[in-house]
């Protein structure tokens, strides 16, 4: 199968989750969600169930709030040594929420940062169809604590690594696709 990796980047709400939604549906009836999210509260817990909703049939959900690629890589090696039928396409939503997750387990931005790279990397390299979902932080005003800002650059940070290591990088606004790199992808078009 030929591999594509995709970057979705916008702001909140901005409808950068459901295009790379879309685009995977129409990659491949067997899809892996990947999610980095935590339910910590009934707020958040109502808002996993609601995007679980929205995702219907053919989704299968893995969630892994601080390795999300270890976590991709045991899934499919435990599916293919088990001689099951392994996903046509992967979505990681989202970096930005990982990276908070990172921060929050004390990690310090460098290490946090080691992850990405490793997660660019494995976005080069030939396998799954993979979109990946994260948050443009760069584009307000400057955060007022020292926390807010340091999250700020490590996400800024990320963003670069992974737009360098995916062959397409789409800026969502408004619910509308701006192809940053590379071309659109006619599925979300």
């Amino acid at each position: 199968m030929s591999r594509s990796a995709l970057l979705f980047v916008g702001g909140t709400r901005s409808g950068k989750s459901g295009l790379a939604q879309r685009w995977a549906e129409a990659r491949a009836c067997r899809r892996l969600f990947l999610a980095t999210c935590r339910a910590q509260d009934a707020e958040m817990a109502e808002r996993v169930a609601r995007h679980q909703a929205q995702r219907g049939a053919g989704w299968q959900c893995l969630e892994e709030p601080l390795d999300p690629l270890a976590a991709v890589r045991d899934f499919l090696e435990q599916r293919a040594a088990a001689s099951e039928p392994l996903p046509g396409v992967l979505l990681l939503d989202c970096v930005s929420i990982w990276l908070a997750n990172l921060l929050a387990a004390d990690f310090a931005p460098d290490a946090a940062l080691e992850r990405v790279a490793a997660l660019a990397a494995w976005l080069e390299t030939p396998g799954l169809p993979t979109a990946v979902v994260s948050a443009e932080t760069g584009l307000g005003i400057v955060p007022g604590t020292a926390l807010g800002r340091l999250y700020r650059d490590v996400l800024g940070s990320a963003n670069q690594m992974l737009a360098r290591a995916c062959p397409r990088v789409i800026f969502v606004s408004c619910g509308l696709p701006l192809a940053l790199k590379g071309t659109l992808p006619e599925e979300i078009c």
